[in-house]
């Protein structure tokens, strides 16, 4: 008993005893508080204990302490400054070593240089070889399909064609003698390019007008007709153009590329779709009557249609 008591007078100004001495004032066991606050007996008596050995006082004590706190009726200031009074200090931050800005600077953007210069040596090499091969292979075969053939370069001579056969003839002392022919004569004769030499493989370059330089070096040609009906259209070209004229059911009276120059007549007897490229250079004439492309030009590109009604023509926009 004496020891029960002297424990009691130890815990009496803590807050755990004035629990406890709330609960026995009230007449409440502990297993009455136990139940009501759905806390296990045990802890409960840890509470009016002081004990807080094995709960969880950073997550959970505090809510034990206001709850029973709440329930006998006592100030919640008090479980406020428990829990202050129990709170475990926090360790003091020792700096254990330092690194100076400077260094920090060279070590961060040394690291991003790093990835750099790797990225590097491994994409540029790589797209280098791929352009390169790109170009070897391709580019040197690329001819414009309005470029001079290239010259071929003759065959030798066969064996057959070398020299001029032997002829046989008699002097005037009787005794026979054989002139050969000339050399010069023999190596004259040039052996026809067969046909595969004759045909070379053209490819189109990427250049719209290739020849739009050479204009003056290439006569003009001479003024062509195309189709056959009532209304005419003529197209006539100061420079190079791209031209497509194609008639209502598809057929096409002109479709390529038209040197400078060109004066082509286009006769039909239904509506016609016109496309002209470089339609700066480009003069059109309707039934005799001039026609202005500069409504129907977009990006140096004139897109119209020509359309008959009643008897008559008439452009509008495609």
């Amino acid at each position: 008993m004496d020891t029960e008591h002297s424990s009691l007078e130890a815990i009496t100004g803590s807050l755990g005893g004035r629990l406890r001495a709330a609960r026995e004032k009230r007449g409440i066991d502990i297993e009455t508080c136990a139940n009501a606050l759905r806390l296990p007996t045990r802890v409960v008596r840890q509470l009016e204990g002081n004990e807080y050995n094995g709960i969880d006082y950073q997550v959970y004590l505090g809510g034990y302490l206001t709850k029973y706190a709440r329930y006998l009726g006592i100030d919640e200031a008090e479980v406020k400054a428990e829990l202050e009074r129990i709170k475990p200090s926090q360790p003091t931050l020792v700096a254990t070593g330092g690194i100076s800005h400077s260094r920090y600077l060279l070590e961060n953007y040394a690291r991003a240089a790093t990835y750099v210069v790797l990225t590097a040596a491994i994409v540029v090499p790589t797209i280098w070889l791929g352009v390169r091969g790109t170009l070897d292979r391709d580019v040197s075969h690329l001819a414009p399909l309005d470029a001079t053939p290239v010259a071929q370069v003759d065959a030798p001579a066969g064996a057959g064609s070398a020299a001029a056969p032997a002829t046989a003839s008699v002097g005037t002392d009787g005794t026979p003698a054989v002139a050969a022919a000339a050399p010069a004569a023999a190596q004259s004769v040039a052996t026809p390019p067969s046909p595969a030499q004759d045909q070379q493989p053209l490819m189109a370059s990427m250049a719209p007008f290739p020849s739009l330089g050479n204009d003056a070096a290439h006569a003009a040609p001479a003024a062509t007709d195309a189709g056959t009906g009532a209304h005419s259209l003529v197209l006539s070209l100061e420079s190079a153009s791209w031209v497509e004229v194609t008639t209502k059911d598809g057929a096409r009276l002109e479709y390529g590329l038209l040197p400078a120059g060109s004066s082509k007549t286009y006769h039909s007897d239904q509506p016609l779709e016109v496309r002209i490229g470089n339609a700066n250079g480009a003069q059109v004439t309707l039934d005799g009557q001039p026609m202005a492309l500069d409504s129907f030009r977009r990006s140096n590109v004139a897109h119209f249609r020509i359309e008959v009604r009643d008897g008559k023509a008439a452009p509008t926009g495609a």
